[in-house]
């Protein structure tokens, strides 16, 4: 990585940079998965017994069976997360250059604009852009529902973005420039290694944010684009506990797996983070 990467992760807090901080977290986020994982391999279980007293693997052989519709929904869920995933990367590159990089008027009122779907009602804002969504012809279907995710997660690949721009010095493109770089090679190897943690970061949220959707997929997909979040809903309103319990340990899966991937960008490391006290 380059200097102008190692420079920007220097000023990240010592709490970051602790070694106890990963496992406290893996611990934290693994620990209430253990009663799903139980759960799922329940046959009966009724209170006041500490464990099931009838253990079956019925449900997780529904859940890898044709019928259980999980497979569709699961390539469903992490297509529309990808896709998501990039465009949001697309779109928050140039604006958390802008916001970051530059002062200019008006940039508070940019700034709460962005923040603007993360406040607003969840529902109040599926039901305006679904109603924009069937004129357009963009209602149930794939298209529509990356489109409606993009809502509730620009704000935060946006405002990571603006975070690492904050601690981006631009010297080092024009010295690259100057050495006769081209504007691509310049990005490539000079700007993306600089912010890649930031991106990183940014990228985790935008995914587990469209991952974990269901409210915005359940109104603009129309019941048409399955997703993961879809099916575990319908069968947790069925009270079947033990599938429930399986669909969501297939649920949490992948996010919990991108979170280790992405790990080290979130323990001070790397420049994540380090200028969000500068916004």
């Amino acid at each position: 990585m380059s200097e102008t990467a190692k420079s920007l992760g220097a000023s990240a807090h010592p709490f970051t940079r602790s070694p106890l901080l990963l496992p406290l977290i893996l611990v934290s986020v693994v620990a209430p998965l253990i009663p799903l994982l139980i759960w799922s391999f329940a046959h009966r279980w009724f209170f006041p017994a500490v464990l099931p007293t009838e253990w079956s693997l019925r449900a997780w052989s529904y859940v890898f069976s044709d019928s259980s519709q999980v497979a569709a929904a699961l390539g469903n869920s992490t297509l529309v997360a990808l896709a998501v995933t990039l465009l949001s990367a697309a779109i928050g590159l140039p604006a958390g250059r802008a916001l970051g990089l530059y002062e200019f008027r008006g940039k508070t009122a940019v700034l709460f604009l962005i923040l603007t779907p993360a406040i607003m009602p969840v529902i109040a804002v599926a039901m305006g852009i679904h109603v924009a969504f069937l004129r357009l012809g963009l209602a149930d279907s794939h298209l529509g529902v990356v489109l409606v995710h993009l809502v509730p997660v620009l704000p935060y690949m946006v405002l990571t973005l603006t975070s690492v721009f904050a601690n981006y010095n631009p010297d080092f493109e024009g010295q690259a420039r100057t050495l006769g770089a081209r504007p691509g090679q310049v990005f490539w190897h000079v700007t993306l290694p600089a912010i890649w943690p930031g991106l990183m970061v940014g990228g985790l949220f935008a995914f587990i944010i469209s991952w974990s959707q269901y409210l915005l997929t359940l109104l603009v997909g129309g019941g048409q684009v399955i997703t993961l979040p879809v099916l575990l809903f319908a069968f947790a309103n069925s009270g079947d506990n033990a599938i429930t319990a399986a669909l969501s340990l297939v649920f949490i899966a992948p996010a919990l797996l991108l979170f280790l991937f992405t790990s080290r960008y979130l323990t001070g490391r790397n420049a994540a983070l380090g200028g969000l006290g500068k916004l």
